[in-house]
């Protein structure tokens, strides 16, 4: 683990100008990969419906091979108060993603109840929909848009679902919180992804998988190469 510390030391010393949190790892080997290529974040899914879900046992060895300059992010889909005080109880996050419905008045609880962080997830299909993030900025410490999946989607998940919004929605916009930028992102779209939306952070799940659920640790070096190369 002294490799992947030191290496992370390595890439923090540049100047990052975009940060890259890579999401839904389950194994080892694509934690390694996520610290070594230089992520900003690590996400660890706690929604058992997603192939992408770890258990707290499972989650909390994870969390052990992550250096503290990268942070731990559990993500939760409205979560009730019991499960996120289980989870915790187990696993040392440093920051909560909320990627249900909940209102901002949950999120503010749920901030209060953990002491954490919360960042939450804005789904997104057209230009109206990023009305709702005004709700959030401010309530949430961070915020990400994600592309909203289509009502008549088979098996479709709140978020890891390989689509991608219209970028120009982004463009321009400010928010007083920072925010990050997801849904169907890759290594050979991210640099485009990037320009037109103008993220200072991605995050991406199903764009560095071999099949669903299944991270490939060459994939998410080369995303990482690419945000680098930003």
């Amino acid at each position: 683990m002294g490799l992947a510390i030191n290496r992370t030391m390595n890439n923090r010393s540049k100047i990052i100008s975009v940060a890259a949190k890579i999401c839904g790892l389950k194994e080892p080997a694509a934690i390694h990969a996520a610290v070594l290529g230089g992520a900003s974040y690590v996400g660890l899914v706690f929604y058992p419906p997603s192939p992408r879900a770890v258990t707290p046992v499972l989650a909390r060895a994870l969390a052990t091979l992550v250096p503290p300059a990268v942070k731990k992010v559990g993500l939760f889909v409205d979560p009730d108060d019991d499960f996120l005080v289980t989870v915790l109880a187990q696993v040392p996050l440093d920051l909560i993603q909320l990627h249900g419905r909940e209102s901002p008045e949950r999120v503010a609880w749920i901030k209060a109840l953990t002491k954490l962080p919360v960042l939450k997830a804005i789904k997104v299909a057209k230009g109206a929909d990023m009305d709702m993030a005004k709700a959030y900025d401010g309530v949430a410490n961070m915020l990400l848009f994600d592309a909203k999946a289509p009502e008549d989607m088979a098996d479709a998940l709140p978020g890891g679902n390989a689509l991608v919004f219209d970028w120009e929605l982004l463009k321009g916009r400010h928010w007083r919180r920072p925010w990050m930028l997801s849904g169907g992102l890759d290594a050979g779209n991210v640099a485009q992804a990037v320009t037109i939306s103008g993220a200072r952070a991605v995050d991406i799940s199903s764009g560095v998988e071999s099949a669903r659920g299944v991270k490939d640790p060459a994939a998410i070096k080369a995303f990482l190469d690419a945000v680098m190369a930003l």
